[in-house]
């Protein structure tokens, strides 16, 4: 089937088509994957335009006023759109896999449930009540520092973020970075550039690395470097609810 076929289906059965088991293979390997485009041209502006409806969100957060960076992103209140809802909703079965396994590698008595569901209960019973769906907003100059997106005692170790219009068309610069610190190690740097409508997954806070004697925990934060021209909007899909 062509993309542009693909792209014709509901948002569930594009999640569900994915390559998750490529997808998987590279979260292990790297702790990031790449997808194949998922929204198209006309649902990433209609996303983009939902940002200047306020009654949709539940809060909106200035970077430079936390020292975050240069930008400022606004959190979905319930219900969700349902775009968000679904994306949230079918991806989290698949990766839900990944992260049961890691755990398992490392030793971890956590499990996560099979349903999103299931785990925004688990979320909810330790007070995390608030949505953590976002749309982010940077313009010339914007940048976000290198952070990761823990919301309480409960986390889901992966998370997505869906670009939201093309980059060197909409914008110039604004990379997606990626910094993983291993012990005794030097940091790693990745600087993803995924197309329009692309979803990049990767670690929330931590993974599994195999070493000599077992795995070991790798860390890793995200970020987003410096906005050269233009205006730059992503969706960012996390997985826990909030405190």
């Amino acid at each position: 089937m062509s993309y542009g076929a693909k792209l014709k289906q509901s948002i569930r059965e594009r999640v569900e088509g994915l390559p998750w088991e490529g997808l998987a293979a590279s979260l292990d390997e790297s702790g990031y994957a790449v997808t194949p485009q998922l929204l198209t041209t006309q649902e990433c502006i209609a996303l983009r335009e939902l940002y200047a409806r306020d009654e949709l969100f539940r809060s909106q957060i200035i970077m430079q006023r936390l020292g975050f960076g240069r930008g400022d992103y606004k959190y979905f209140s319930y219900p969700l759109p349902e775009i968000v809802r679904e994306l949230r909703t079918v991806a989290y079965p698949h990766l839900a896999q990944v992260a049961n396994r890691w755990a398992e590698s490392l030793g971890d008595g956590t499990r996560f449930a099979a349903t999103h569901a299931e785990f925004l209960e688990r979320c909810h019973s330790a007070g995390q009540n608030r949505p953590t769906p976002l749309i982010l907003h940077y313009e010339v100059d914007g940048y976000n520092c290198l952070h990761q997106d823990i919301y309480g005692a409960v986390a889901f170790p992966l998370q997505m973020v869906i670009i939201l219009g093309g980059q060197g068309r909409d914008w110039e610069g604004g990379e997606f970075v990626l910094v993983e610190q291993r012990p005794r190690a030097q940091p790693k740097v990745e600087v993803l550039t995924p197309g329009e409508g692309c979803a990049a997954i990767f670690t929330t806070r931590y993974r599994p690395v195999r070493g000599t004697k077992g795995f070991y925990r790798v860390n890793l934060r995200h970020g987003v470097s410096r906005v050269r021209r233009g205006s730059r909007y992503s969706l960012g899909i996390i997985f826990h609810d909030s405190v």
